[in-house]
């Protein structure tokens, strides 16, 4: 077989279909994000505005946030130095692990490298644990939970996104006395549309499910502490595990899950994607934890205010225009193009003519024909920032000659 012919097909598909992923070389500069410098391929610099940053509250340049990590590096250097077994656990995962307890109202939590392995070590681990385990997710959830819950060979059944129903019908079909866990999201990322936990957690308390809810876009962004969409709703106790990330609203890195200390201690045991890998740095932990208690107080309260208020703001500006807005009343303002190339080309007009950085999400992220630009405005754009984004999206639709909805009068 001719390997290198093989490759090259496979890209020239990616270019073909108009959705080759390209990665732009762009430095963050401490203390004025959303500002950064992109790096042109003519090696050229450019300062730009990121507007696609999962960095949601500016989390990730916040004095607190790095005073605690320079603090940790000074006393305890770099790397973790091991597994969490083999002397990769320090007094930072522990108060990290604690905060995040804390922060969901869980017994215990435990600490990964990522949210995403957070959720695939968990859902392939969860079958060894309940045999005959019967795992219902949502058609929309992320590719982490989905590939979890592949791997674990054990039952599966897809529901219909949100559709109560179908989950119920699928719920019925199953032998009572089976093992069950429902999976599914409080915000789904691509579309800004919240998961219905409140009437999933009544169809699992009929049918003897366990629950699992990621909330991986929703931790710091939502409820009095920062806790999540549960939090809000005043649901966290009807949840059996609750996934999360570090690397979003909190903006350091790592992933998590909440639950009762007999979960948290029969994953810790039986995970291998926790048992053999490295632990987080110690001043990633301690990163991490200082902006969990942060967010928890007035301050992260203010974040979260302001971080609303601009996405309302920008959502309402770019409805004037009759611009196709996603809009389920998120923090996330995904605007509909419907084609890969189309999209593609908005975002690198916007990057080079406009130095607006967005990127374009195409499949296998959102279905064909439902790409898009998906804008995450934060509590540190400013409104010239605002401004200067939905003047260059009208002036870009126009010159493309997009479809505009209908405006009334």
């Amino acid at each position: 077989m001719n390997y290198d012919a093989a490759l090259d097909r496979a890209i020239e598909q990616l270019h073909e279909e108009g959705r080759y992923r390209t990665f732009i070389d762009i430095e963050r500069a401490k203390g004025r994000f959303p500002q950064a410098v992109w790096t042109r391929p003519d090696g050229q610099q450019q300062e730009i505005t990121v507007w696609c940053g999962n960095d949601y509250l500016g989390m990730g340049q916040h004095p607190v946030v790095l005073s605690a990590m320079h603090e940790a590096i000074d006393a305890v250097g770099a790397g973790s130095g091991g597994t969490r077994n083999i002397s990769g656990t320090t007094v930072h995962h522990k108060r990290l692990e604690a905060e995040l307890a804390d922060l969901h109202s869980k017994e215990s939590a435990l600490v990964f490298s990522s949210a995403y392995i957070a959720n695939d070590a968990t859902l392939s681990t969860l079958p060894k644990l309940f045999p005959g385990l019967i795992i219902y997710s949502d058609a929309l959830n992320h590719a982490s939970m989905i590939e979890g819950i592949k791997r674990n060979g054990g039952a599966k059944r897809i529901f219909r996104h949100n559709d109560l129903a179908h989950l119920r019908e699928l719920l019925e079909a199953d032998d009572p006395g089976a093992p069950k866990l429902i999976a599914f999201e409080s915000i789904y990322s691509m579309d800004g549309d919240f998961g219905l936990i409140a009437e999933i957690c009544d169809l699992a308390e009929e049918f003897g499910a366990l629950t699992y809810l990621d909330e991986v876009h929703a931790v710091g962004m939502y409820g009095p502490r920062g806790g999540g969409v549960a939090e809000r709703d005043r649901l966290s106790h009807r949840i059996d595990i609750i996934n999360g990330t570090l690397g979003k609203a909190f903006g350091v890195f790592g992933g998590y899950i909440a639950a009762s200390n007999r979960m948290c201690d029969a994953i810790r045991s039986y995970a291998p994607g926790f048992i053999f890998t490295t632990s987080l740095p110690p001043a990633v932990a301690a990163g991490a934890a200082a902006s969990i208690r942060f967010l928890k107080g007035q301050g992260g309260q203010e974040l979260r205010d302001a971080q609303q208020l601009h996405a309302r703001i920008l959502k309402m500006r770019l409805k004037s225009l009759g611009m196709p807005i996603i809009d389920h009343g998120s923090h996330i303002v995904p605007v509909h193009v419907g084609h890969p190339v189309h999209c593609k080309s908005l975002s690198d007009m916007l990057l080079r003519d406009y130095s607006i950085y967005v990127q374009p999400i195409n499949f296998p992220t959102v279905p064909r024909g439902t790409e898009r630009l998906r804008f995450t405005p934060s509590p540190v754009h400013d409104p010239k920032q605002i401004d200067h984004l939905v003047r260059a999206m009208d002036a870009l639709w126009s010159q493309c000659a997009l479809n505009r909805a209908e405006l009334s009068a």
